[in-house]
């Protein structure tokens, strides 16, 4: 598998990460045996790589990686400082009428301690499908943008089921009756929640730095089934 690359120069290279890839081994995931995605970035340019950040293994899109390990703690401080624009795009249970801030805390699963954690939830689209989904004769789902201000784990599943929008096949925080749906009428099993766009300044270069990640390919088929259009994100 040859990763997409959206972005490299002589510091960092940001990929278009696929569904189902971990980023790296972890004790959490020791049961996956398939590549992660260092191990392939290693296969594809012979080199080893340091992430900058983190994402599921169940999401997709814009992952930073540091060329030098000495590297990664100057491009996490952008994370830190909240000096970086991320931004998500999700097909979620129900209609989403308007923009919603969510700040209800996030625990860590580590230490158990709930940290404040902010989402940005704002509706692009919707559609009716005459297609029953327990306990309903109908079911409804919706396109939003999100955008966090904090970077907690599982931060945007967590927070789109509290407001009781959850992400389209989160198997762990989502509604099992609308997954399956998803898994037999369309057969997409992935989960629904692609890191979209990223936006920064170069912390070494000063350049602006504007990254698109192309949504996959379920997610187009999905688009065409509901006559939704890519330029609505």
């Amino acid at each position: 598998m040859n990763l997409a690359i959206l972005f490299e120069d002589n510091s960092i290279i940001i990929v278009n990460k696929p569904n189902n890839i971990l980023i790296h081994n972890s004790y959490y995931a020791r049961n996956i045996k398939e590549p992660t995605l260092l191990e392939l970035l290693k296969i594809q340019f012979g080199t080893e790589f340091f992430p900058v950040h983190r994402l599921d293994r169940k999401t997709s899109g814009v992952i930073v990686l540091a060329k030098k390990k000495e590297a990664v703690a100057l491009f996490q401080e952008l994370f830190n400082s909240n000096s970086i624009k991320k931004i998500y795009v999700s097909i979620v249970r129900g209609f989403v009428n308007e923009p919603i801030l969510i700040n209800s805390p996030v625990k860590n699963a580590d230490t158990n301690i709930y940290k404040d954690a902010i989402t940005y939830c704002e509706p692009l689209t919707n559609t009716t499908l005459d297609i029953a989904v327990h306990p309903y004769t109908n079911s409804r789902y919706s396109l939003v943008k999100l955008t966090p201000s904090t970077g907690r784990m599982h931060q945007l599943r967590i927070h789109m089921n509290k407001i009781s929008h959850p992400i389209v096949g989160d198997y762990k925080y989502g509604d099992r009756f609308h997954n399956r749906m998803f898994e037999t009428e369309f057969s997409t099993p992935n989960l629904f929640l692609h890191a979209y766009s990223l936006y920064f300044m170069h912390p070494i270069t000063l350049k602006k730095i504007e990254i698109i990640a192309e949504i996959p390919n379920d997610w187009k088929s999905i688009f065409e089934k509901f006559n939704w259009n890519l330029e609505m994100i």
